[in-house]
């Protein structure tokens, strides 16, 4: 028998294209044609340079600008500092007029400090807990709004923060301050100070951690919404409590944020100066340097804006840019400091 022969070929239709893939091919121009892909890439290959441009030109803006301020700082304040006659760090003296100014930091840079940690004693635990109520306790309808109440204290005015610690905050304290003189008035920080009124640096911390709680609050929340829901939900799988899951899940993965929130809200209590000015009374010159929380004074900030007055002449106003150079550079520092804290804790993580 013989073997089966093809029949003639039939011809099919003819398309233009590869023959294995079958895709067409067009020479035309247009969304199909060949130059298509390499004119969209070509797009994207643009729009990536602008984007990476602007953004490398507003980081170097960002730089160029705070180096120009530092300049300007070290500039305006090296001739004064080299007029002065008192020792710069140590010195309690503040005589910026005359021939032979004696001007210092250390009371300046005591009250700065002491306030400001107070404060970031007081709003960081406040913070956190708010924080975390707000994410793994309360409600959705009552956390939306609580939320949004807490966030509404960021846009109110120091100086309203400042009258109402004047006038309403400042007699409810005197008792506690009162007690906590009688009490444990053998500790220096809670010693007698050097005013009888309750306008002391013990009010001024309370209020600055009521200013700077939002920020801690509204950062440390965004963080703690952002913990893996698989890491809750194994912790709670093993039978821990909730409080157990907040512990080992939630608290170590927002660690690193609440550390960024405690210090944008540390710079913020540094650099306060409306509330400050009003809440805490100026001590005469030629004062004893005391220690205690109950004493008065002035932070860097409420110093420069009460002495504005004297900005007649370059030695004078020199003075003040100096101590407004080592605000410059502690805020520099606590930054640099978190930071640190922060890249240590990505490492030991990873």
């Amino acid at each position: 028998m013989s073997p089966p022969t093809s029949g003639p070929a039939v011809a099919g239709p003819s398309f233009p294209g590869d023959p294995v893939t079958g895709e067409l091919a067009s020479s035309a121009p247009g969304p199909f044609g060949p130059g298509a892909e390499g004119g969209r890439r070509g797009q994207g290959r643009l729009g990536d340079r602008l984007f990476g441009g602007a953004a490398l030109g507003s980081g170097l803006t960002v730089v160029l600008l705070v180096t120009l301020i530092g300049v300007f700082l070290v500039s305006q304040a090296l001739p004064a500092l080299a007029r002065n006659q008192a020792n710069f760090f140590t010195s309690t003296e503040w005589v910026v007029s005359g021939d032979s100014p004696r001007f210092g930091i250390a009371r300046l840079l005591w009250v700065t400090v002491l306030s400001s940690l107070m404060a970031l004693a007081i709003a960081v635990p406040l913070g956190m807990a708010v924080a975390l109520f707000l994410t793994q306790y309360a409600p959705r309808w009552l956390a939306r709004p609580a939320a949004g109440a807490v966030d509404l204290l960021a846009a109110v005015p120091s100086i309203v923060f400042g009258l109402w610690g004047l006038r309403v905050l400042g007699p409810l304290t005197g008792g506690t301050q009162d007690f906590l003189r009688d009490h444990l008035g053998f500790i220096p920080l809670f010693s007698a100070g050097s005013v009888s009124s309750t306008t002391t640096i013990f009010l001024a911390g309370i209020v600055l951690a009521i200013m700077i709680l939002p920020i801690i609050t509204a950062l440390s929340r965004d963080v703690f919404n952002q913990t893996p829901t698989t890491h809750k939900e194994a912790a709670l799988a093993l039978g821990a409590t909730r409080w157990e899951m907040i512990r080992t899940a939630v608290l170590p993965f927002g660690k690193p944020g609440v550390i960024s929130a405690s210090m944008l809200g540390l710079g913020r209590a540094l650099g306060e100066t409306v509330a400050v000015m009003m809440l805490v009374s100026s001590l005469p010159a030629g004062s004893a340097w005391s220690w205690s929380l109950f004493g008065g004074g002035e932070t860097f900030a409420s110093k420069i804006a009460l002495g504005a007055g004297e900005f007649d002449t370059p030695e004078k106003t020199g003075a003040y840019i100096a101590a407004g150079l080592v605000l410059f550079v502690l805020t520099f520092i606590v930054n640099a400091i978190a930071r640190v804290v922060i890249e240590r804790r990505k490492a030991f993580t990873e």
